[in-house]
């Protein structure tokens, strides 16, 4: 019987799917649409969540999820792994979300100032008005999603997603101060909410 020739076995470069997440980033950024595509599968339901606390508004989260992955598809360049992807895609998440929000708010003012300068003083008023006393136990996801904005996003942010008071200021663009009002009001309007 002849020796059994022993040879190297074929090297079979690894499926997108079987890549740790750092892989799967290196080779999206190389241009890998699959390696992205199974990052956007590993990410979106986390993503689409967080747009959904953040909006109160299911067919928004979902435009503002898929923004979130276009924009993360432009920028995986930047992405220097200084943090986990899904950190860094987190973030670009609010981002998107925040920046949703300053163009409604610039269209929403462009708008009313065009109306009727009068709507503008009673917009404001009525923002300050605290929200009506819910009647029947709600759930805490119902309940948050009927916070006002400001609070809304400050609440998610600090006790749903655990940014500090601080990083919260600087992404928001407001006072730690604000901040913490924001979140106390927060917590006053559940408090009432789910008695």
């Amino acid at each position: 019987m002849p020796p059994l020739a022993l040879t190297a076995p074929a090297t079979v470069p690894p499926r997108p799917a079987d890549l740790a997440p750092t892989a799967l980033v290196i080779a999206a950024r190389a241009g890998s649409v699959t390696a992205f595509e199974t990052l956007y599968r590993q990410n979106v339901g986390r993503i689409h969540a967080l747009c959904l606390r953040l909006t109160a508004d299911r067919e928004l989260a979902g435009q503002l999820t898929q923004d979130t992955f276009v924009r993360a598809w432009e920028k995986l360049g930047g992405f220097r792994g200084e943090s986990r992807f899904e950190t860094w895609l987190h973030r670009l998440a609010v981002n998107v979300v925040l920046d949703w929000r300053r163009q409604r708010d610039r269209r929403q003012r462009r708008e009313i100032a065009a109306e009727d300068p009068q709507v503008l003083e009673n917009a404001a008023a009525s923002r300050a008005v605290p929200a009506a006393r819910v009647a029947e136990r709600l759930d805490l996801e119902r309940a948050v999603a009927r916070l006002p904005e400001g609070a809304r996003t400050v609440f998610v942010l600090y006790e749903i997603e655990g940014y500090a008071i601080k990083d919260i200021a600087e992404i928001e663009g407001i006072a730690e101060g604000t901040v913490k009002a924001q979140l106390h009001r927060a917590r006053q309007i559940l408090r009432e909410a789910l008695r």
